[in-house]
């Protein structure tokens, strides 16, 4: 009796395991509704659409809206690469993916930025949020604002990282414009999401989408995501023979059947796409800021109100703006006018910053020259020979030359009229005032010398602030002079003919 009983157990118990095999788990981890999209990153144009509207659970793909606000924060000056972010005990205590910070902690904004972008950690994550809107829930606003202005019309934020929290919803055609935005608004960061691996400060850490891009040809970014209710999710984007395609998939089963899906839909894409097509940039959100911390008619942010180098609270009055912004997500304020200052004080402080930017300059020459020069020895040119005659001319004399020699001369103006090419500039940075950016361009200018000489600087007068322009380079000179101040840690994009 006693066998039969235990065999009876023993095959309700495989019956359980089969049914909940062949039925429960398939039904969970189809659990996770499917949406996907194709975009030719060039045009923007729509090459696929699956359920490409529907309000999904973005996960981890939240981050390329964090990432986007930080890049756009250290081009706005409001924050810096290597300002040092003091780590909250809610940034800590965020669960994994992470990057294991601790509270109180001080770690740099580009170590933050790498390891959310690589990693995907979410206390880095809301460090970064932190830092720059003073709470994660004031950024979240921002990013909110910012989806608008890029037409993310179905798209809602309520954290930084994207674990799933009630509202917190997103579409594949919002993040497949999210992704385009994140490739050509701040192009000079975006070779970090092609990284398979990056020194994070605390450590090195590895590339959650490092199989996709090993394997699919011309894959270089950008963002994974995963969540029990969202599935696994990714925005790929690949270059071909100049072709770019971006695909995204939210609700995958897994890490597997995700990169082989999008893998197809990169596929057909670049099946659809056309080869030559006119690249349309996409319009650059209007700059957000931090509404309450700037005031409405102005793009400069209020120094106080930023987290700085060593994480000090703010003081004063202006922790009483801070709580009110927190209290009321939408505040009004009226334009600050500029302080009136005498014209012959504006004149002596621009002398004064003028000196102070030389000096500064030339002692950033000099610690430069051995990273840039050494290797380059400094050619004399050889002196003229005593015995050389030099041709001269009659002033009295009419000069006819030759047919033939005014025909070569004719097609050597030609030859340089057209390939030149002196249309190209480099842009290093967007700034509150024309002196600021006058400042910056002048030190910038005696710092690298041997690229920039000859260039025409310009400040030009934006909606969101001065942008400081060199312009009157060709191509090579443009490419080689940012990859030059880069090294340097100084922001800087090619800016093409008009």
């Amino acid at each position: 009796m006693k066998v039969r009983n235990l065999e009876s157990a023993r095959r309700g118990v495989v019956l359980l395991v089969s049914i909940w095999l062949c039925v429960v788990v398939p039904l969970g981890l189809a659990a996770a509704p499917y949406a996907a999209m194709v975009m030719d990153a060039r045009s923007g144009k729509v090459l696929h659409t699956e359920n490409a509207n529907t309000r999904l659970h973005p996960a981890s793909l939240t981050k390329m809206m964090t990432l986007y606000i930080a890049f756009e924060a250290v081009q706005q000056g409001e924050v810096s690469m290597d300002t040092l972010v003091t780590i909250s005990q809610k940034a800590a205590s965020e669960p994994p993916s992470k990057l294991g910070l601790r509270a109180g902690q001080k770690i740099k904004l580009r170590y933050l930025v790498r390891a959310a972008a690589v990693k995907s950690a979410n206390d880095a994550a809301t460090a970064i949020a932190e830092a720059i809107s003073g709470s994660e829930a004031a950024f979240a606003r921002r990013m909110n604002r910012t989806a608008q202005a890029m037409g993310m019309s179905r798209t809602t934020f309520r954290n930084a990282h994207g674990l799933t929290e009630d509202g917190h919803l997103s579409t594949a055609r919002d993040m497949t414009v999210l992704g385009r935005h994140m490739i050509y608004d701040y192009p000079m960061y975006y070779n970090l999401f092609s990284r398979q691996t990056a020194d994070a400060g605390v450590r090195s850490v590895n590339h959650t989408n490092r199989r996709l891009l090993a394997s699919y040809k011309g894959a270089d970014g950008i963002k994974t995501g995963y969540t029990r209710a969202a599935g696994f999710n990714l925005v790929a984007s690949a270059e071909r023979g100049g072709e770019r395609v971006i695909a995204t998939v939210f609700g995958g089963r897994s890490t597997a059947t995700r990169n082989a899906r999008v893998a197809e839909l990169l596929d057909l894409g670049f099946d659809r796409a056309p080869t030559r097509v006119a690249l349309a940039l996409p319009k650059k959100p209007r700059y957000q800021g931090n509404r309450g911390l700037i005031a409405s008619g102005s793009d400069v942010a209020v120094a106080s109100t930023m987290p700085d180098g060593e994480g000090k609270p703010a003081a004063g009055k202006t922790i009483a703006v801070v709580l009110a912004v927190q209290k009321s997500p939408r505040p009004r304020m009226r334009p600050v006018a500029a302080p009136q200052m005498p014209e012959a004080s504006v004149v002596a402080a621009m002398q004064e910053g003028i000196r102070e930017a030389v000096a500064e300059a030339t002692a950033e020459k000099v610690a430069a020259a051995s990273l840039f020069e050494a290797d380059q020895p400094r050619k004399r040119p050889a002196a003229r020979p005593k015995d050389l005659v030099l041709a001269s001319v009659d002033a009295g004399a009419p000069v006819a030359p030759d047919p033939e020699i005014r025909e070569q001369v004719q097609e050597i103006i030609t030859r340089v009229s057209t390939s030149g090419g002196r249309h190209w500039g480099i842009n290093i940075g967007r700034y509150g005032s024309h002196f600021a950016a006058e400042k910056v361009l002048l030190k910038t200018a005696l710092t690298e010398m041997s690229t920039l000489d000859g260039a025409l600087r310009k400040v030009v007068k934006r909606k969101a602030g001065f942008d400081a322009n060199f312009m009157g380079l060709n191509r090579e000179t443009a490419d080689l002079a940012c990859r030059r101040l880069q090294a340097r840690n100084i922001t800087c994009f090619m800016i093409g003919p008009s």
